[in-house]
């Protein structure tokens, strides 16, 4: 099993976590905040619980994995310099 990768995934999945606490935290008092938060918080919630599983490190091998997760973190990113 390749760490470095499931390294990346964590990394990645810890960085989406950390853009919607901040955001959270910036946003104090801004209508819909919650919930624009929780499009950031959960996924990398979600991607960060998954590499710690069995099934969840075999699938961070796979490409399609890198595929996917490289298409949701973009999107990911992109949403959170727009709210």
């Amino acid at each position: 099993m390749n760490i470095a990768r499931i390294n990346n995934f964590r990394m990645g999945a810890y960085a989406a976590l950390a853009i919607g606490l901040i955001n959270l935290r910036y946003q104090t008092g801004a209508d819909g905040n919650l919930a624009k938060s929780l499009v950031l918080i959960i996924p990398g919630l979600s991607l960060l619980l998954i590499s710690f599983t069995n099934g969840g490190k075999r699938w961070m091998q796979s490409k399609s994995a890198a595929a996917i997760s490289l298409t949701c973190g973009a999107l990911l990113l992109a949403y959170s310099f727009l709210v």
